[in-house]
């Protein structure tokens, strides 16, 4: 989600800039089941330019129409979408649309709190009947302060509204230690889920971050300076050098680290190369650390080239940071989410 709305803030910004009006459209209720949940946020311009999604694209032609009062006469509305007579989805969305006007301190605050990596809340204020109100709207709680979306609105101001309140994780982080082609197509792939991306190179690799596209970063730590890196419970690691030798240098390393998924690339047989050679390293190495390595990294699909192995490590880091055993969805009782 945090992905999503630094998306939407960025596109936002430089709507402004051209002197374009904008509402913001967040799913703030949902009876029954969707394509989507609660939270999910889009933007649309008074030109008709759209940003962001709330379905998988039925919905939007209904919310676009609607919004035109928004930018009419500057009202926040509600609107409901019932999936069950239109898409089959069993399901009622409550749809918050308002007028947004980011200000320059929202845009200044929200950078830094994606720099410091700490959570913070988004709240939309709705009410549950459809139509026009001029106490509605969404607010932003970073480090401790309230920004609103648009100035008009002030949540504090007394009355009877719900509350949709949303906690969002720091943008997930994926670090790649190694610089070879398969790193390339991971790196492609990580970037469409909204991932930042940093590759890690050895000092003699001779690429630049423009060899991967789709990575925010490349860097080259020495191996000693591997301890220094920020690797949070928000971030996966993969180690993909093709080198025995890196591969334990770089696990040396990591050994006091604990990210939300440390996978390896390879064979079971190079797994076990790998932490037999760890263990003549380091003896001490603890326990929990060598059990937290997913080697060979990826579920089981049947991948063959490159981008194909990148589907399945991809998944498997889903699954993992989700706590989700990957199944068919035929297969799985009740709701495909979660």
């Amino acid at each position: 989600m945090t992905h999503e709305l630094k998306l939407l803030f960025a596109t936002l910004e430089n709507w402004q800039r051209q002197g374009k009006k904008a509402v913001f459209v967040s799913v703030v209720a949902l009876e029954g089941t969707s394509y989507r949940r609660p939270g999910v946020r889009m933007i649309i311009a008074e030109d008709g330019e759209m940003v962001g999604a709330v379905s998988g694209g039925c919905v939007e032609a209904e919310i676009d129409r609607q919004a035109q009062s928004v930018f009419q006469n500057g009202k926040a509305k509600i609107m409901t979408y019932d999936g069950r007579l239109r898409i089959g989805c069993d399901g009622i969305l409550t749809i918050l649309i308002e007028p947004v006007l980011l200000s320059s301190e929202l845009l200044e605050n929200f950078e830094k709190q994606l720099q410091i990596r700490e959570a913070f809340k988004m709240e939309s204020w709705y009410h549950t009947e459809v139509g026009e109100y001029d106490n509605i709207g969404s607010v932003l709680n970073l480090n401790g302060r309230e920004f609103a979306l648009h100035p008009s609105f002030d949540s504090n101001k007394q009355s009877d509204r719900e509350c949709f309140s949303q906690s969002l994780d720091p943008l997930f982080r994926l670090f790649i230690f190694g610089a070879e082609h398969d790193a390339v197509q991971l790196s492609k792939a990580a970037k469409l889920l909204g991932w930042e991306v940093t590759v890690v190179a050895s000092p003699d690799e001779e690429k630049s971050c423009d060899y991967f596209p789709g990575a925010k970063e490349l860097i080259t730590p020495a191996y000693e300076e591997i301890d220094s890196l920020q690797l949070d419970e928000q971030t996966a690691v993969i180690l993909m050098t093709h080198s025995y030798n890196k591969d334990v240098q770089y696990l040396l390393a990591l050994k006091d680290k604990r990210p939300a998924y440390l996978g390896l690339l390879g064979a079971v047989n190079r797994r076990e190369r790998i932490t037999n050679m760890l263990l003549d390293y380091a003896p001490e190495i603890p326990l929990d650390f060598l059990e937290q390595i997913h080697g060979p990294a990826g579920i089981n699909v049947g991948a063959e080239s490159a981008a194909e192995i990148s589907v399945s490590i991809l998944a498997e880091i889903l699954s993992v940071i989700r706590n989700q055993k990957p199944v068919a969805l035929r297969e799985k009782a009740g709701s495909i989410h979660g």
